[in-house]
């Protein structure tokens, strides 16, 4: 197992960054974070700051769970399998998962999943009882292979904000012939040296992590009240992507046994800057190929900018990443891919500098809603800018 490094990290050039990350967590209700950033391939800033709960510090250690920035950590692994060739992007899902050929599905491809167009953003509904229900990763997924798309899959994308975690790691099962989790260990965190890259949190590691906090609302309203007022209006596919009962689901303890990749990853800063600081590096990193320079540049071409049927908007979406453009910078890094998650937290590449960035945080989102803020937007463009200077 790596060493985890207990000293904080800052590059000179970098201290302008850091001291906007600190401002971040300056108060106890505020919570805590960590940001990592790596520059052609090597690590430049390493610091965590604030409260991992209630009277006790971040440390080096802590980890947090990312919600949908695991998105991007999935899809990186299943690269791993188009990258030697095992996997075709515009082959039917069906050619590697015969159970997925049912309901008007067996022409769905492998490129229309990973760019949310499968029609299956729905998890509302597709299992009877508790929400409990949700924790066995294999039922969902069986579930949605006998689902029906949705017709508008044909026309746009619809982000599949939990189910795109299940199909992807289904493919990965499927094309690897081993456990997700046994892949993703062995394909990426110990060769990486980036080990706290967890959907099944060990039991031995479950201390470190970081509760997420306040509980999850919508516009003020409770979860379930906020998807109800939702389902009402043009965003309800929006409320359909989450089960009854999300907010009590990801309160849950028995998450941590689940693999959900698109809402329970559990990650550090530092891991997922490994990662991506590879992928930013022409795939390299200390030696170890992650990807070629040639599956990189196909997985991050765009592939879907049209108005998205569940978010309203339009996602410059790749092979499972969207593209990055930070504002407030007025140089947007357009090289830039990831993947940002629910309440802040996120990571991602820029292969025009040369860097990565990895943040997570407790906190989820502002003072106003627990959903997203500018946090990550911020960082990163700072982050972009700085690394232009230096490049």
């Amino acid at each position: 197992m790596t060493t985890i490094p207990t000293a904080q990290t800052v590059d000179r050039r970098f201290v302008s960054l850091v001291a906007e990350f600190d401002r971040l967590f300056r108060r106890p209700d505020d919570g805590g974070g960590a940001l990592t950033v790596y520059l052609h391939g090597e690590p430049i800033v390493d610091v965590w700051a604030g409260y991992a709960r209630p009277g006790e510090l971040w440390q080096h250690d802590t980890v947090a769970m990312a919600y949908s920035t695991g998105k991007g950590v999935a899809s990186t692994l299943l690269h791993r399998f188009a990258d030697r060739g095992l996997l075709d992007y515009d082959a039917p899902v069906a050619e590697y998962w015969p159970e997925f050929a049912v309901a008007g599905k067996d022409r769905i491809t492998v490129r229309e999943m990973l760019t949310h167009r499968a029609g299956l953003h729905r998890l509302r509904g597709l299992l009877p009882g508790p929400a409990e229900r949700f924790l066995d990763d294999h039922a969902v997924t069986a579930a949605l292979a006998a689902a029906a798309p949705d017709p508008r899959h044909r026309v746009t994308s619809g982000y599949h904000g939990i189910s795109f975690g299940h199909l992807v790691a289904e493919l990965v099962r499927r094309v690897g012939g081993a456990d997700f989790t046994e892949l993703l260990r062995t394909e990426i965190s110990e060769p990486l040296g980036a080990e706290e890259l967890w959907f099944r949190v060990p039991a031995s590691e479950r201390d470190r992590i970081a509760p997420n906090f306040p509980r999850l609302t919508v516009a003020g309203l409770s979860w379930e009240g906020g998807a109800r007022l939702m389902g009402r209006t043009r965003f309800a596919a929006a409320a359909d992507t989450t089960p009854a009962g999300f907010a009590d689901l990801v309160s849950d303890p028995r998450l941590h046994d689940s693999v959900m990749p698109g809402v329970n990853g559990v990650f550090s800063a530092r891991a997922l800057a490994r990662m991506y600081g590879a992928l930013a590096n022409g795939g390299s990193l200390d030696g170890y190929q992650l990807l070629r320079p040639e599956t990189i540049a196909a997985i991050t071409t765009r592939q879907v900018f049209t108005p998205d049927y569940v978010l309203a908007f339009r996602i410059p979406w790749g092979l499972g990443y969207h593209g990055v453009p930070m504002k407030p910078s007025k140089a947007e890094p357009i090289s830039a891919f990831g993947h940002f998650g629910l309440g802040g937290s996120g990571a991602f590449a820029d292969p025009e500098t040369g860097m990565s960035l990895g943040f997570v945080t407790n906190r989820l989102g502002g003072k106003l809603t627990p959903l997203g803020d500018a946090r990550l937007a911020r960082l990163g463009a700072l982050a972009h800018n700085l690394a232009k200077q230096v490049s």
